[in-house]
């Protein structure tokens, strides 16, 4: 998903840049009021961000330009919501870009606008839309996850279309990006939606309190199955 350094056009580089730094100042800004009024947040907070972190940095090969990995970024949309995702893959893109040669700082706004904007919002929605309905926990933090990442990866293909177009046309090269990206990443969104399944699971069980109005939890007296008379 990362697009290396100096991929980008010097004009689509600024112009992601300024779409994403008012979601990631907005995102510092929650933040700020959020370790103020609830300090005990901060674990949850780093627990979303080294989650990011870990996942992201597992890059396969793919299109010239960028490459394949999970984005980790399913944890901290629910927990969170988008614009705190935003500040938490900012903080991961420009360790990455630096430190790890992954991504770049020319491509940072492309990449935070991918990664911690486009694929959280759409995971966002389908929380929200899901948690309303009342669906439960399994079938809600799957949908996040892999609805997060693959829009990460449809956001990544639009980017470099509009920069390369083929022969004139951003459909065309949209759709080759598309194509090739499928290879890896759907596989990889499925096996990122079934992790975040199994953490959330645990977590369901261990520290509900974690989890507090952000899923329908079975509560712990609910009957699992039909009374057997003896």
């Amino acid at each position: 998903m990362h697009i290396m350094e100096g991929f980008l056009p010097i004009e689509w580089a600024v112009f992601w840049t300024a779409l994403s730094l008012p979601i990631v100042i907005w995102g510092f800004l929650r933040i700020r009021t959020l370790f103020t009024e609830h300090p005990e947040m901060k674990m949850s907070v780093a627990m979303a961000g080294a989650f990011i972190f870990v996942l992201s940095s597992l890059k396969l090969p793919s299109v010239t330009g960028s490459s394949s990995h999970p984005t980790g970024t399913g944890a901290a949309t629910i927990l969170h919501g988008v614009a705190i995702t935003a500040v938490l893959s900012t903080i991961v893109l420009v360790f990455q870009a630096l430190l790890l040669a992954h991504g770049g700082i020319t491509t940072l706004g492309a990449n935070i606008f991918s990664m911690g904007i486009a694929g959280p919002a759409v995971g966002w929605a389908a929380y929200k839309t899901m948690n309303k309905a009342k669906v439960g926990l399994v079938p809600t933090v799957f949908v996040v996850a892999f609805l997060a990442n693959l829009a990460t990866y449809i956001t990544t293909a639009l980017q470099l279309a509009l920069a390369y177009p083929t022969a004139g046309s951003v459909l065309t090269s949209f759709t080759t990006f598309l194509g090739i990206f499928a290879l890896t990443q759907i596989p990889l969104a499925v096996v990122e939606g079934v992790l975040f399944v199994m953490f959330f699971d645990y977590l369901a069980r261990t520290r509900p309190d974690m989890l507090k109005g952000k899923l329908n939890l079975r509560k712990k007296n609910e009957s699992t199955g039909p009374a057997v008379e003896g």
